[in-house]
């Protein structure tokens, strides 16, 4: 039998042999797992997330396809189960099944094919037209050129929801009831005073008599011509911009618009409830004006003023303040 201090000596040697037998075990050596990433038509998708995921153990890696849609991870583990996830937008997630690798190893997925995505859409009940159109028309009325200038009956898309009748005369009142255009008729109302006429009397009695009129013309101008006969007719009030095109081609839809319309049906058409406007202005006037300032003339001239405007007004809507290039 031993003595103790025998026992004891084996015992330390026996330790110190296992210790040293397991220092200098050789640590199994890391792999690599390598891929190319393409969709179904096998054209190389760059930029795709790629993700090596080995659980708790292992963590995570990370790496994003280059231009030829290719990815690696160095420093795998061997013996540990991988899973490979590519996400890459347009198309479906991929996610691999287990990937294990031995020492060393120098694994290649190959080309993963990804499919695209099927987007889930939800189906909602359209919008009745009426629900549309009032939509639209809060928009409008909110438009303004350089800021300040109305352009309540400026349309940009090409096919707008139809007005109602209650919806085009809340566009003329909204036109008429705006601060900007008071501004104008009296701006216009001073340079009638500075220029004595029509022939009202002169001073502050004169420029209120001028103002008035000048407003009057455009109430019977805005309802006439842009809410009374619309309904009748069931044509549009609105100017179309055009936007796009050669200059000319839009300088001439422009020059039109007094003379061409939309129907309510989309079509176009002479623009009877513009001209009818005109003429109502004119000969509505005749009951304000002076009795010097009467006659045929006197609509005829308000006719043509209001088209000058009306043309003008659609070329600068046209080419200065067109909403499209915003």
């Amino acid at each position: 039998m031993p003595t103790r201090p025998t026992f004891f000596f084996f015992l330390s040697w026996f330790a110190c042999t296992a210790m040293a037998q397991q220092i200098s075990a050789p640590v199994p050596s890391t792999g690599s797992i390598i891929g190319t990433v393409t969709d179904v038509q096998e054209e190389l998708v760059p930029g795709a997330t790629v993700v090596l995921d080995g659980g708790g153990a292992s963590g995570q890696q990370k790496a994003t396809t280059n231009q030829i849609g290719f990815f690696s991870f160095s420093a795998v583990q061997p013996g540990v189960s991988y899973h490979v996830t590519i996400h890459a937008n347009g198309f479906a997630d991929w996610t691999s099944p287990a990937v294990q690798i031995a020492p060393g190893q120098y694994k290649d997925l190959g080309s993963i094919r990804l499919t695209i995505s099927v987007v889930a859409t939800t189906v909602t009940a359209a919008l009745p037209p009426e629900e549309i159109a009032t939509q639209q028309v809060h928009v409008a009325e909110k438009q303004r050129a350089l800021g300040f200038i109305p352009e309540f009956y400026a349309v940009y898309e090409p096919h707008p929801a139809p007005l109602t009748p209650k919806l085009k005369f809340s566009l003329a009142y909204h036109t008429m009831t705006d601060p900007m255009t008071l501004l104008a008729s009296a701006f216009i109302a001073g340079v009638d005073q500075a220029s004595h006429t029509p022939n009202y009397v002169e001073g502050a009695q004169g420029y209120g008599q001028r103002f008035g009129a000048n407003y009057a013309n455009g109430i019977t101008d805005t309802f006439v011509g842009g809410a009374i006969l619309p309904t009748i007719l069931h044509q549009d009030p609105r100017y179309y911009v055009q936007g796009t095109g050669s200059k000319r081609s839009r300088m001439w839809h422009a020059i039109r618009n007094p003379f061409v319309c939309k129907g309510d049906n989309g079509q176009w058409q002479p623009n009877f409830s513009s001209l009818g406007g005109y003429v109502a202005s004119g000969a509505i006037a005749n009951t304000y004006y002076p009795t010097s300032n009467r006659g045929p003339g006197l609509v005829f001239s308000t006719a043509g003023v209001d088209i000058g405007a009306n043309i003008a007004n659609s070329i600068i809507q046209e080419f200065i303040v067109h909403r499209g290039n915003k």
